[in-house]
């Protein structure tokens, strides 16, 4: 192309065109699929922190204004006026659906939560204190042994059956998952009633009596699957798409972000923050912890500030913030210790000069987990549910990469540092 912008790359007296592409949103990025070919050379970026590997046109974050976008939609109305299964439709297929197209899909999605009975006896193969992700790993991993029905990723009718079976199961194993933990019976998923609210409800039903949804509860609950359902290219999306660019099948794929989110500088950011609110414990102790992380010597750190991609604040706290009032206002917890803690914790930060100059800022793991162990689960199920959430957008990157034809195998290079080439010195005279 004629107009076609680059960039000079000199290497001793050798220069190398380097072709510019532009984005839609976001920096222009240098293209340097053809650098090792030209110039022998590889780039070297530990993390991928300043390389884009792959085209979408799923999510867009622009961490220094704060911006999250699905398909172009601001994340602030999606989790206000929309529902989770209707973003889902969106990342899935690329436009909000028509009211038929979106109760086609609820009801498609319905029924297919119900899993496999077989599948009850992996439950019983661990251990009851196995850690909730444990078990899922597991479980969605062996998905594949039960519906080969949907595992020919070349297919595309398999692949939208896959698509679905994975985000209608997924509420459906973590709960089971969470019972299991607690020894109490599985409890199956109900079709009259919404995604969220079947979740609740497999959590926290049990056969001796009627268990009712509260309708704020279930609307907080889904507002958190819609905060969580896509976040580009993170950690656990990053390693769903180089498990998919193998061939994988969608459920081995799922299985391994869910692993990956199992870390606790990724899913399990929530957990840890509820932990540290309560090791502060009082509004008292906070001066004390924030004197603490401004020392550079003290190992602790200040859990739910500041985010790896948001230089500003980052759009789903505000909203996970006023669920958090509304949750606990309707359970009469507005007291609660923790809360206050946090919301104090907040203030400060937010005008404490270390704060702002390092643009710390409070992140939607700030605020998830008091609103979810308000609503009854242990602090284990956070980062399932987290999963549960995520998988949505893990299926519909999954979904866009075996579309791109440009999709390779993934293989990252490494600057390597040990030993040049030497001989091998037999055991007697080493």
């Amino acid at each position: 192309m004629a107009d076609q912008k680059t960039a000079k790359l000199t290497i001793d007296d050798q220069s190398f065109d380097v072709p510019i592409l532009s984005p839609t949103n976001g920096p222009d990025v240098l293209d340097i699929r053809k650098l090792y070919g030209q110039a022998g050379v590889f780039t070297y970026d530990p993390g991928f922190t300043s390389t884009a590997a792959c085209d979408s046109a799923i999510t867009f974050i622009d961490g220094d204004q704060g911006i999250l976008t699905h398909r172009g939609y601001p994340i602030e109305q999606l989790a206000t006026q929309s529902r989770f299964l209707e973003v889902a439709y969106l990342l899935l297929y690329g436009e909000l659906p028509t009211p038929k197209q979106l109760t086609d899909f609820e009801t498609l999605v319905t029924r297919h939560t119900m899993i496999h009975e077989q599948m009850q006896y992996f439950f019983r193969g661990f251990r009851r204190d196995a850690h909730p992700m444990a078990t899922m790993v597991g479980v969605v991993g062996a998905l594949s042994a039960f519906y080969h029905d949907s595992t020919d990723i070349n297919d595309p009718q398999h692949r939208e059956v896959a698509s679905i079976r994975l985000i209608a199961k997924m509420p459906t194993i973590a709960a089971m998952a969470y019972k299991y933990s607690i020894g109490q019976p599985f409890v199956y998923p109900r079709n009259d009633l919404d995604y969220a609210a079947n979740f609740l409800h497999m959590c926290f039903a049990v056969p001796a009596e009627p268990y009712h949804v509260d309708p704020i509860i279930a609307r907080a609950m889904d507002r958190i699957f819609t905060l969580h359902a896509d976040h580009e290219q993170n950690a656990s999306t990053s390693t769903v798409r180089l498990a998919s660019s193998s061939g994988a099948n969608p459920f081995a794929c799922i299985a391994a972000g869910i692993a990956c989110l199992w870390g606790p500088a990724h899913g399990g950011a929530n957990q840890a923050c509820l932990e540290m609110l309560r090791e502060i414990g009082t509004v008292e102790r906070i001066p004390e912890y924030i004197a603490k992380a401004k020392d550079k010597s003290d190992p602790f750190r200040l859990m739910g500030f500041g985010h790896r991609v948001y230089k500003n604040f980052d759009p789903r706290a505000k909203i996970m913030q006023q669920t958090a009032d509304e949750v606990l206002a309707l359970l009469g917890i507005e007291n609660n210790p923790t809360l206050q803690v946090a919301k104090e914790l907040e203030r400060i930060a937010l005008q404490d000069e270390y704060f702002i100059e390092k643009k710390l800022y409070p992140n939607v793991d700030f605020y998830s987990g008091i609103i979810l162990e308000a609503i009854g689960f242990p602090t284990s199920m956070f980062t399932p549910i987290f999963a549960l959430a995520r998988t949505v957008g893990w299926i519909s990157q999954w979904k866009e990469q075996l579309a791109d034809p440009q999709l390779k195998i993934g293989r990252p290079r490494q600057l390597y540092m040990g030993e040049s080439l030497r001989d091998y010195v037999s055991i007697d005279k080493r």
